[in-house]
């Protein structure tokens, strides 16, 4: 083929690439800002583009084309290697990125079975919560009348000196506690999902029972105001988190016993491997959690409006993170590895 006629082939081909190295290969924040403003070359037609451009550059130099041509297509070579093969993030920096962007993107792709995790959660504590108050010999039903006198005990409206929801303990050895309860309920919750997910709904339904019941049954008697004080900073983290290792839990159970077209093992597989990587985001969550529960939410002496309002700007800041995390950025399928935005 004679050097025009190449050069005239993939004359487009070569500016789309000097175009997209221009403007997307350099900040990528900056790019990540601007991606809606491109309307050129897609960023993720890029790496196939690169390997053309080589192939073009190997055959320009075997047919001994004039040195305007290889120089060109030499330089852009080598920009675009300095794009696809530049020294990744730091681990660290990754590992934020996931956690910032990734994780709530994984989220909402499994969309479905966190509404169903949602439900079999929240329904039955607010079913709960509300026959509890027609009917308050109800709580004698899910708990003996020495667990409802701790209960009343922990959030005794009468003694405002002591802290709120714990009988002794340091805040530090509380946030130990704490941090093994909350992940070993998030643990258990994703796990029994290798059981066709029933053992996952079983952990949603009982742990919204006990949780209803027992904040139903301090409303009933009197004790609502020390214990909504108490577990209202903590509730964002915490309950979302037991939603999420529902889900989990949930996905695991559906790719064993639905798993399409794929074999069962190889579903069961990619559900355990996303399940794993929403459990990341997850146990972050739950220590979250677990050291606000140490060292805020037992504080008796905090007046309730700052305690609510304080929830209130966690709640709002999990549900901004959950919805909107990510949605300026591109990851690989295991969310995991950061990108340029398409």
């Amino acid at each position: 083929m004679r050097q025009e006629t190449f050069v005239q082939r993939h004359q487009a081909e070569w500016t789309a690439l000097e175009q997209w190295l221009d403007a997307r290969a350099g900040n990528a924040r900056k790019a990540r800002a601007h991606r809606r403003e491109w309307h050129g070359l897609p960023d993720h037609a890029m790496p196939e583009r690169y390997r053309r451009l080589c192939q073009q550059l190997a055959l320009a130099r075997r047919r001994g084309y004039s040195p305007v041509v290889t120089d060109r297509l030499q330089q852009l070579m080598q920009r675009g290697h300095g794009v696809l093969y530049r020294t990744p993030p730091p681990r660290w920096r990754r590992a934020v990125e996931f956690l910032l962007a990734g994780f709530p993107r994984l989220v909402r792709a499994e969309a479905g079975v966190m509404l169903a995790a949602l439900a079999l959660f929240a329904v039955p504590l607010v079913a709960i919560f509300v026959a509890i108050q027609l009917q308050p010999d109800l709580s004698s039903a899910l708990f003996d009348p020495v667990q409802l006198a701790g209960f009343e005990q922990m959030y005794d409206p009468a003694d405002p000196s002591r802290d709120l929801g714990r009988d002794n303990g340091t805040d530090l050895a509380m946030f130990g506690h704490y941090i093994w309860n909350n992940i070993s309920i998030g643990f258990r919750t994703f796990a029994s999902g290798l059981v066709a997910g029933l053992g996952t709904i079983l952990v949603l339904l009982s742990n919204g029972l006990i949780i209803g019941g027992v904040a139903g049954h301090l409303q009933a008697v009197g004790h609502g105001d020390p214990f909504w004080r108490f577990v209202c900073g903590h509730a964002a983290f915490e309950l979302t988190a037991i939603v999420i290792a529902g889900g989990a839990g949930l996905r695991l159970g559906l790719n064993l016993i639905a798993p399409g077209q794929r074999h069962r093992i190889d579903a069961l597989v990619e559900g355990g491997r996303r399940g794993g990587l929403l459990c990341v985001g997850v146990l972050v969550m739950l220590v979250v959690a677990a050291f606000i529960e140490a060292f805020w939410s037992s504080i008796g002496w905090m007046p309730a409006w700052i305690k609510y309002s304080v929830a209130a700007a966690l709640w709002l800041a999990v549900l901004v993170w959950l919805f909107a995390g990510g949605r300026n950025r591109l990851y690989a399928d295991d969310g995991l590895a950061p990108g340029l935005g398409a």
